[in-house]
């Protein structure tokens, strides 16, 4: 009782703390709005303008410059950090679960390389319509002597094409890391050496097709591959949020078994959990996680790592608490660094991923230390 209390209580908190968090971020950037003109016009304009339902101008307490800057630039881009965030701390979470290594991630089997393989390689290939669209340009067809009807299309093919690639790309690494294991498959330690000499390998195929590109894709490949949320777009949040709540539904529904699994395979066998294909199924849903928000924002690292970590100290190693908890401080976490990357560079956008890689650079090291101090 007292740890769902616990439970209840730090959830509370964390979202209230993700609201507020989405508010305050949303005020800062070269249109200074305060955080009462941000809550006063979301509660007045409401937030279907950025969906294109539309609303009065009349009942709008912002001015219409004020409100597109809002709701077609901020919000998508605050929304689709906290997709990402969660997103890739829930993996961080399972994998770390179905491994029973605490520093499992996304990186460590390969799957972000993968997803990244597979995304440049699809960019690469639409090189002219993939960059316009990555970018924002192609929302702007009469530049490019292009109807709206075109445009859009291009920019819809190109998008699921690089989703598609990333898709294709997680799921080879998964294979490869399982035909590299072998017949040793089933041991958790072979899979993880196994899933870092993928994670290399995809890595330096991903660095060859950048090398063979034209300059201008070359540098596109690079900025994206260094992750940013620059340039969402409401629609290209449907699909993170749909797998989103499809992995959480189905994360919850096998976290008895997930749980069993801390036992260590053979306790898990004896008592009827199917360990190897257990594993393999939640390896394969994690790579379609990623996949899908490394397409949509390029790589960011290590908030599979740490975020689990933090909430373990927070409600403990129980799965269902976990994964929501993870959810919730992931975007949390996420948004803010957002933040940092808009906010550390003047008139420029830092890519996220660089300062994800210098906190959990940090955030290693610490854990490195506690252990190598409590033995």
């Amino acid at each position: 009782m007292r740890l769902r209390k616990r439970f209840a209580m730090v959830s509370l908190m964390t979202l209230a703390a993700l609201l507020l968090s989405v508010m305050t971020v949303a005020t800062q950037g070269t249109l200074p709005l305060g955080l009462g003109d941000v809550v006063e016009g979301v509660l007045s304009c409401g937030l279907g303008v950025g969906f294109g339902v539309g609303s009065s101008e009349a009942s709008c307490s912002l001015s219409s410059l004020e409100w597109q800057v809002l709701a077609d630039i901020r919000f998508p881009r605050i929304f689709m950090a906290l997709v990402t965030g969660a997103g890739l701390a829930m993996t961080g979470a399972i994998l770390q679960s179905v491994t029973r290594n605490p520093l499992a991630d996304p990186y460590l089997f390969g799957i972000s390389s993968g997803a990244a393989l597979g995304a440049v390689v699809a960019i690469s290939a639409l090189s002219g319509v993939a960059i316009s669209a990555l970018s924002g340009v192609a929302i702007y067809p009469e530049l490019f002597g292009l109807t709206e009807l075109e445009s859009l299309t291009d920019i819809l093919l190109s998008d699921m094409s690089v989703t598609a690639g990333a898709l294709i790309g997680a799921a080879l690494s998964v294979v490869l890391m399982l035909v590299l294991a072998g017949r040793a498959a089933a041991q958790v330690e072979t899979l993880l050496l196994s899933g870092v000499a993928v994670s290399f390998l995809l890595s330096a195929l991903t660095s060859l097709v950048i090398y063979f590109s034209t300059p201008d894709t070359a540098t596109t490949l690079l900025f994206w591959l260094m992750g940013s949320f620059t340039g969402s777009q409401w629609d290209s949040l449907m699909l993170p949020v749909i797998f989103l709540c499809l992995c959480l539904l189905v994360f919850l529904l096998f976290a008895p078994w997930l749980q069993v699994l801390q036992l260590g395979d053979d306790s898990a066998s004896a008592l009827g959990v199917p360990v190897y294909a257990l594993r393999l199924s939640m390896l394969l849903l994690c790579s379609a996680m990623t996949a899908v928000l490394v397409a949509e924002v390029g790589g960011i690292g290590f908030v599979g790592l740490m975020i689990p970590h933090i909430c373990r100290l927070l409600v403990g190693a129980r799965l269902p608490q976990l994964l929501l908890m993870s959810a919730l401080l992931g975007g949390v976490f996420m948004v803010w660094v957002d933040y940092l990357a808009n906010a550390l560079l003047t008139d420029q956008v830092l890519p996220v991923g660089i300062v994800t890689s210098a906190l959990g650079s940090v955030f290693f090291f610490l854990i490195l230390k506690g252990r190598h101090e409590r033995s």
